[in-house]
């Protein structure tokens, strides 16, 4: 990978302001990857955030969000003007605006029953903080964001990236739930990337109210498992999780990697002023960010 190609693909954001993403850790995280890679698997890809700025050879971007993948999938198959065309006809047929909620409740109505896949980007513009939500009926719920969110010039501007990226590699994507995720053909020269739901936090993303599997202690003990298995046939991969969050402890993460010591544990800043980071004593509320591989990292001292 070069330097100018590095530089550039993390300039590549996310048209989602997705929670939980990756973009500020990126400069992190990404010198722990490894220098060449074939096949990327992005597991829990949410927002796209990491996978978009990885120099492999194809990625591959799984969720069971079944409409965000449609969403994904309208993105690289439709021309990039016909997408903006659709979405800005939209913003004016709906007289969509920071303040009319009217106008969003109707788009809302409309998608729910049609669910076409680019009027769901409009919506999650539109939406209260970006999010995504679905009731148990699998029809979007996201209240309106009133005076917070709109299609604005950067929004655009982060599609428009996007979308490029997305037309210019080889990129697939996949609505698998990870247990369902086929693996066999992988080999020593990929990379398995997993950003699944935090068990101790809490967001939209693993409350039960989207609509689709939520993540309890089953499916934390159920990809470590997977990843052990990853790393029985020599396959790399990634993990993105917090041993620590407001006073509380993941043992189940803690005890896995007592019984994995040759795992190494990169710790994460989330400000990036220090990478080498360690929780002080006294801040017991301290969120220990970490990066799990199944091997070591040739670290560059500009990291640290």
């Amino acid at each position: 990978m070069t330097d100018t190609k590095q530089h550039r693909k993390q300039q590549v954001k996310s048209p989602l302001n997705y929670i939980g993403g990756k973009t500020k850790l990126l400069p992190q995280l990404l010198p722990l990857l490894p220098k060449e890679i074939d096949n990327f698997i992005d597991l829990f890809c949410g927002g796209c955030n990491v996978g978009i700025n990885i120099d492999a050879n194809k990625l591959i971007f799984n969720d069971n969000l079944i409409y965000l993948i449609e969403m994904y999938n309208a993105f690289q198959s439709k021309d990039l003007d016909e997408t903006i065309w659709h979405i800005e006809g939209r913003i004016k047929q709906f007289n969509l605006s920071l303040i009319n909620e009217s106008g969003y409740k109707e788009l809302r109505n409309l998608y729910n029953i049609e669910k076409n896949p680019l009027d769901l980007f409009v919506l999650i513009a539109f939406s209260f903080n970006h999010q995504i939500r679905f009731n148990n009926n699998h029809e979007f719920n996201n209240p309106f964001g009133r005076e917070r969110s709109c299609f604005n010039i950067t929004m655009k501007k982060n599609l428009e990236n996007f979308i490029v990226e997305l037309k210019e590699n080889d990129v697939k994507f996949s609505d698998k739930c990870f247990t369902e995720f086929d693996f066999s053909f992988l080999s020593e020269n990929d990379f398995v990337y997993c950003d699944p739901p935090y068990l101790i936090t809490t967001g939209t993303y693993n409350d039960g109210k989207r609509g689709f599997k939520g993540w309890t202690e089953k499916e934390e003990k159920t990809l470590l498992e997977i990843l052990d298995k990853l790393d029985g046939h020599r396959i790399k991969f990634g993990l993105s999780n917090v041993l620590a969050h407001k006073g509380k402890e993941n043992k189940i993460l803690k005890n896995w990697l007592e019984n994995n010591p040759y795992y190494c544990v990169n710790y994460l800043n989330f400000d990036y002023s220090n990478c080498n980071y360690q929780v002080k004593e006294k801040d017991k509320n301290a969120s220990i960010e970490v990066f799990i591989t199944n091997y070591l990292p040739q670290k560059p001292k500009t990291l640290f």
